[in-house]
């Protein structure tokens, strides 16, 4: 059988503990249309259309200005002197996305490149409130539409027509297919008696909860058998701190993530962010107190940060800016760091 995936190689290539102080602020939410089916809410999720800074509201007065100032500059420099410049201008957090839809797009592009490079498990993880609480009204939609954009991104990156997007349950794969027509990716839900078939190439999940790990688990090991193929989680939702739940599911649930590359992370901290982007480095970024409203790069690991090493980065970096500033200035830094990243970022 003739494939149509193009350059997708079938070679077979954990989320530790974070800080219990971490304290991630509720997001605003969009006036949308509502539609419902079988009790889920949907609505038309609509975005911002003025552009919103995630790293995090870049002044763009002083940024206007220094562009004026280099393009008068410009035309008195050689072409060579003028990218060694350029090289030297670049920012610590030039790598963060600009907004929110622009971090899923970003996240698209990544898990397109980790599938085109051999990679065959891959988990998307954007852990902001946003798309975490999907109890507030209008988060689901917006969930959904956000999907959409990764996916859409996905199939632009490989060149993949066979694509099998799986979502949570049975009514909300049931509207959106209804709404979606024009879709390139096909649709099932975790509880269908045969979610993928032997034709599907790709094969996204879209936020699988703990509940169904069953599904998951059951689903993953069906793609390993040949042809192999690639099995991305968006977003998964697999680990829950139920006191119920024991010490053997909890290592079985482990040993499953374990499994996956994270290829694509962002999550927001107090007093800066843990990003990465594959095929880079996981990345940790710090409030720059002499530029407001900008990130500095802490360090670069490469497996993700525990919550030991991010207590000592942030505390090294808190040591050093503690130096002539008042208890009053720290207070207030903490919390406007992170205001200005949630501000963007969970809309």
């Amino acid at each position: 059988m003739a494939s149509s995936c193009s350059n997708i190689y079938c070679y077979f290539p954990s989320v530790p503990k974070l800080p219990s102080s971490t304290t991630l602020l509720p997001s605003s939410l969009y006036p949308s249309n509502t539609f419902s089916h079988n009790g889920i809410s949907l609505q038309k999720a609509t975005f911002s259309n003025s552009r919103m800074y995630a790293k995090f509201e870049k002044f763009e007065g002083q940024e206007n200005a220094v562009a004026d100032n280099s393009t008068s500059q410009a035309s008195s420099l050689d072409p060579q002197e003028q990218t060694i410049r350029e090289e030297e201008a670049e920012e610590d957090d030039s790598c963060l996305p600009s907004d929110l839809v622009g971090a899923v797009q970003q996240s698209g592009q990544a898990s397109g490149t980790f599938v085109t490079s051999g990679g065959m498990r891959a988990i998307v993880e954007l852990l902001i409130p946003q798309l975490q609480f999907l109890d507030d009204e209008g988060a689901q939609a917006e969930l959904w539409e956000l999907s959409r954009i990764f996916l859409d991104t996905l199939i632009e990156e490989t060149g993949c027509q066979r694509v099998k997007a799986i979502f949570p349950d049975a009514g909300a794969t049931a509207l959106l297919k209804y709404r979606w027509k024009d879709a390139a990716f096909g649709f099932s839900s975790l509880g269908d008696r045969k979610p993928v078939t032997r034709e599907d190439e790709i094969v996204v999940m879209i936020v699988p909860d703990y509940q169904m790990l069953e599904y998951v688990e059951r689903i993953a090991s069906e793609l390993t058998d040949d042809p192999p193929r690639p099995l991305l989680m968006w977003n998964p939702r697999l680990v829950s701190q139920d006191v119920g739940v024991g010490i053997n599911v909890r290592r079985l649930r482990r040993d499953f993530l374990s499994t996956f590359t994270v290829v694509y992370s962002m999550r927001p901290f107090p007093s800066g962010a843990v990003f990465r982007c594959y095929p880079g480095l996981w990345k940790v970024f710090y409030d720059d107190k002499d530029r407001p409203n900008r990130y500095l790069l802490a360090k670069e690991l490469i497996g993700r940060p525990d919550a030991e090493e991010l207590e000592i980065i942030f505390g090294g970096v808190e040591k050093k800016q503690e130096k002539g500033t008042s208890l009053f200035d720290q207070a207030a830094g903490i919390f406007s760091s992170l205001n200005r990243f949630m501000k963007v970022i969970s809309r």
